[in-house]
């Protein structure tokens, strides 16, 4: 697909697809009666969903005029879940639909609903990361659809110049960091418990660690075989403790909310954030003019060679096994648009990417901000592994108020990893495990 095309049709009003009168069916039911075939295509009406799902359809239509693509939409959360394991048990789902990654992908048996897309040219392409997420021991079944984003620590670069501190890439010299900007009269770690779901990130944004030193720990861990209170995941909430009880964190942690967090960083009141790195919208938004003075890097474990970006992968698009026949290779050919670098920059160019893509058939514009071009390295390079929720389907939900108390030293690491141990049996029973 050329670019300068793309460009151009972007530059129409979006939503022609979805206004386009639909055409009379055709013997079969799949198309109109001028040859073209017509296919269903389901999103969630949330956020930029729809608006990105009109700017693909409309450039992938100008490029295949044998395909109309008619854009159907239905809730999020746990309404939309349910809705798309009934379609898919009755038969009814769209002929491509966008869903979960992960855990919850799993959860919609892809083995029996959903058509395997291995030996899909795009596939090839696929980081192993995301790989992981879209596919059973019997196939590859998902295409990305949008960009990754990582728990890591935002940090500030001009803080880091200035004291001629280098990126650390383990605990003990993220410390030592930390200890000279402590020095220097700089909030070395921000912490932002006001918004308390900001606290897990010292727990979840190690577990790339963490799986790095136990590549089996997720699957164990579902199995009811693998806990928090011991080594190597325990290792998260020492940390957190580890960071209160040197006196690293921002005096008003415990009322600061994440902008007041994204504005620490930016403007050098504080060094260090551990955050999800979407953050950059906030970035983009509210401080442009620092924008280059912001970087990111791994949680660091306590050895290098353990260190590894912790990754939230991008949802993904399926097609249902009841879509067949011509219906079929019409949606291929939308999923394959979809992860061409074609479909990407319309989806670079509708959102905010918040990390690197999932594929190497597409790459981050090149006036991205440099907190974004930081991350690419680790994927370039292999150095990351899967947030734990697209591995298990196991998160209790009390976690943020647990990491909360570890973190203002209202609670040890150990008895805050024991309670959490107990918070999700709970969850793994009710989601019928074995082991629990």
């Amino acid at each position: 697909m050329k670019s300068t095309r793309t460009r151009r049709l972007l530059a129409v009003t979006t939503g022609i697809a979805a206004l386009a009168l639909p055409l009379a069916a055709c013997s079969g039911g799949s198309g109109g009666g001028d040859g073209t075939v017509e296919i269903s295509f389901l999103t969630q009406n949330t956020g930029t969903n729809v608006e990105i799902a009109e700017a693909l359809i409309e450039a992938f239509e100008a490029e295949h005029d044998d395909i109309t693509v008619r854009l159907e939409t239905q809730p999020a959360g746990t309404e939309g879940d349910n809705l798309m394991k009934t379609k898919l048990a009755t038969g009814e789902m769209e002929d491509v639909f966008y869903y979960n990654s992960g855990s919850l992908f799993q959860a919609l048996n892809p083995d029996q609903n959903l058509v395997p897309l291995d030996e899909e040219p795009w596939v090839d392409d696929l980081i192993d990361t995301m790989k992981d997420v879209v596919s059973t021991d019997n196939g590859i079944y998902g295409a990305p659809f949008g960009a990754t984003q990582a728990g890591a620590v935002v940090y500030n670069k001009k803080v880091y110049s200035d004291l001629g501190l280098q990126v650390p890439t383990t605990w003990d010299e993220f410390a030592a960091n930390n200890e000279a900007i402590k020095a220097a009269g700089i909030t070395p770690v921000v912490q932002t418990y006001g918004d308390t779901w900001t606290s897990q990130l010292f727990v979840l944004g190690d577990f790339g660690n963490v799986l790095a030193q136990d590549p089996d720990w997720a699957e164990a861990y579902t199995e009811g075989e693998r806990k928090y209170v011991d080594e190597p995941a325990l290792q998260g909430f020492v940390n957190q403790q580890a960071g209160f009880d040197a006196g690293w964190w921002n005096e008003d942690f415990a009322s600061a909310v994440y902008d007041d967090g994204a504005r620490m960083v930016a403007t050098g009141e504080g060094a260090h954030y551990p955050i999800l790195t979407g953050i950059v919208s906030t970035f983009q938004q509210n401080f442009p003019d620092e924008l280059e003075n912001i970087g990111v890097f791994p949680l660091p474990a306590q050895n290098a060679e353990d260190t590894k970006l912790t990754v939230w992968l991008p949802n993904a698009v399926y097609i249902p096994k009841t879509t067949e026949g011509e219906k079929l290779e019409a949606a291929k050919t939308f999923v394959e648009f979809i992860n061409s670098p074609g479909g990407c920059e319309i989806q670079t160019t509708v959102m905010v990417p918040s990390g690197p893509f999932a594929t190497n058939a597409c790459s981050l514009p090149d006036d991205v901000p440099g907190l974004l071009k930081d991350m690419q390295p680790y994927f370039d390079e292999g150095n990351t592994n899967p947030a734990l929720e697209f591995l298990s389907p196991i998160k209790g939900p009390n976690l943020e108020n647990i990491t909360v108390e570890v973190g203002s030293g209202i609670r040890p690491a150990e008895e805050g990893a024991a309670l959490y141990d107990e918070d999700v049996v709970k969850q793994a029973q009710q989601l019928g495990l074995e082991g629990w």
